[in-house]
């Protein structure tokens, strides 16, 4: 892949031209919220130091303290050329940063993001000056169930699957050097029935002038071009279709999947009149996701669901990957145990490991962490980051559902709260417009509204009962979930011809005299896999369920029912849970 350059936070969108931040910020707590009335972003003060990009709850930050603190300040100097500046634009990149973010250049006020999950960009271009430079960051965070946190805890202790809260820069941070006119975004949809792929540009300034710009497309596999094309640029925003092979070459369109991951090489360049002014390297794959008959399928072929839950949490770096190995050994981990996808749970994760999916041939359930409460203020936060998440990570092929709520989180009314359902059907109907391409799940496990698929959650330990309870469909009138509590539907919805996938199951644990888990712990190995092996056979030969998604992956912090410990050691051999997936093909 052209694109590909190790460490690169967006692989989606590369430019040559940038530099890493991550290593070595200075770092304080500021618990009386008193640094901008102290202007830290002036004189920082004596301070402690933290490795970025991992937060200061972690072992990797060089703090390791897990107590809440709602505000952090981070501060580094850096070193800018002339070249660098030189007409260019400077653009500073945060791809994670858990809460609000203020950023300060040398001084002055650059601008404030709020949001978690979301990546966020600042035009630097009028703050900086040739030689050192000063970058000061203000984080403030809370335990406020009104903003997106999915299993971060709102409480001062962790408990059952509920883990360590995550503060501050917690993604890479990187500057790239642009022209003064550039490409901010690209999105691409594949037209697998024309064999054509649509491309909408999103162009820096509002001004262009007609005649003057162009967008040069390159089109590769495996090294052939197999279509180039140039267009005129009208305005910021506009919509190109072009053939994915052009007329001449002699070229099979080759789809992507989960056997044969295939990707396409697309290369942008913007001009200006005959000057290269912008580069930017991406790829694609070309397949479709469609419903038919209540069954999935991708490329017209049938998708039997084999997933496993992943929460994204490593032991010394919480939520924030090690580094790109480790995103790589959870991705083969996944392959070896026989899945073929997993649910990325409540967390929106590095952009690393969804281009590691696309190019292993992963399928990736899209999810959002979620909020707790809702009122007007839980409502626009949440909102206005699922829109950017959506965005962000749209190009993505191995992304084959969004989820934007699990398990009424958020909605804790939806049975009988007409504004509570209209907003979950909002956010169906919300993601639709913003990709037409991939089902929605409004509201996975329980309590479903409008949704593409049906699922459910359902941790019962013995076979039997999941045998009896799902021996026919008329169980989907009348189910409910989780100690009895929770319908499969909402009153005034109804099964309505959907896939329906066991979304949630398993939560095994073995005996490790602590910890929690789903269920009665295990004694053993042998204990494990005949309750495995029963439980998944059961979900198998249900003819009606499109697929499965156990939970889950590792253990994080005191749950302890993943197939791999917190440091990725495998309690059990891969093979012997691969040999009970594969039972079915």
């Amino acid at each position: 892949m052209k694109c590909y350059i190790k460490d690169y936070p967006r692989p989606q969108f590369v430019r040559k031209e940038w530099q890493n931040l991550n290593g070595e910020w200075n770092f304080i707590f500021d618990d009386k919220n008193e640094g901008e009335i102290n202007q830290y972003f002036l004189n920082f003060p004596k301070f402690n130091k933290i490795n970025v990009p991992f937060t200061y709850e972690t072992k990797l930050s060089g703090i390791e303290d897990e107590s809440i603190h709602y505000i952090v300040w981070c501060n580094r100097k850096i070193e800018i050329t002339k070249e660098h500046i030189k007409d260019k634009k400077v653009i500073l990149n945060f791809e994670g940063s858990d809460y609000e973010t203020k950023v300060w250049i040398n001084g002055k006020y650059v601008g404030k993001h709020i949001g978690g999950y979301s990546r966020f960009s600042l035009d630097i271009e009028n703050y900086i000056v040739e030689g050192e430079n000063d970058i000061t960051v203000k984080v403030e965070d809370s335990l406020s169930k009104n903003q997106p946190r999915g299993k971060q805890r709102y409480k001062k202790e962790s408990w059952k699957c509920w883990y360590i809260q995550t503060t501050g820069i917690w993604k890479t941070v990187w500057l790239e050097w642009v022209s003064k006119q550039y490409l901010k975004s690209v999105k691409n949809t594949p037209k697998i029935d024309k064999l054509q792929l649509e491309i909408e540009t999103n162009l820096s300034e509002q001004d262009i002038e007609n005649g003057n710009y162009y967008i040069e497309t390159e089109i590769s596999f495996n090294g052939q071009i197999t279509n180039k094309t140039k267009e005129l640029i009208n305005s910021n925003l506009q919509d190109i279709e072009i053939n994915i092979t052009q007329e001449g070459i002699e070229h099979i369109i080759q789809k992507w999947s989960t056997k044969n991951p295939n990707l396409y090489d697309i290369n942008y360049k913007l001009y200006y009149n005959d000057k290269v002014i912008d580069t930017v390297y991406s790829y694609f794959g070309i397949r479709d996701i469609t419903i038919k008959d209540s069954k999935i399928f991708l490329n017209n072929e049938q998708l039997y669901l084999k997933l496993i839950l992943d929460q994204g949490y490593w032991k010394e770096s919480h939520l924030t990957p090690p580094n790109e190995e480790s995103i790589i050994k959870d991705i083969e981990s996944v392959l070896a145990f026989g899945y073929n996808g997993v649910r990325k749970h409540q967390k929106v994760e590095d952009e690393r490991f969804l281009y590691w999916c696309d190019v292993k041939g992963v399928l990736v359930w899209g999810e959002m962490a979620n909020c707790y409460d809702f009122n007007d203020v839980s409502l626009q936060n949440f909102t206005d980051e699922w829109i950017r998440i959506v965005k962000q990570n749209y190009n993505h092929p191995s992304i084959i559902t969004w989820v934007p709520i699990n398990e009424s989180w958020g909605v804790p009314n939806v049975t009988i709260s007409t504004k509570q359902q209209n907003f979950v059907n909002s956010l169906y109907y919300l993601t639709k417009s913003l990709d037409d391409t991939r089902p929605v799940i409004s509201n996975d496990g329980w309590e479903h509204t409008i949704s593409d698929i049906i699922t459910i959650h359902d941790y019962k330990q013995d076979y039997k009962e999941i045998d009896d309870e799902f021996k026919d469909m008329s169980i989907l009138d009348n189910l409910k979930q989780y100690n009895n509590k929770h319908k499969l539907f909402v009153d005034g919805y109804k099964y309505k011809g959907q896939p329906i996938i066991m979304s949630e199951y398993g939560g095994i644990a073995i005996n490790s005299n602590e910890g929690w888990g789903y269920g009665k712990q295990v004694k053993d190995e042998g204990e494990f896999l005949d309750r495995f092996k029963k439980l998944t056979k059961s979900i198998q030969n249900i003819p009606y369920i499109s697929g499965y998604c156990y939970t889950q992956l590792t253990d994080v912090q005191q749950e302890v029912n993943g197939l791999m410990d917190a440091e990725r050691n495998y309690k059990i051999e891969p093979n012997k849970i691969s040999d009970i997936n594969n039972l079915k093909c």
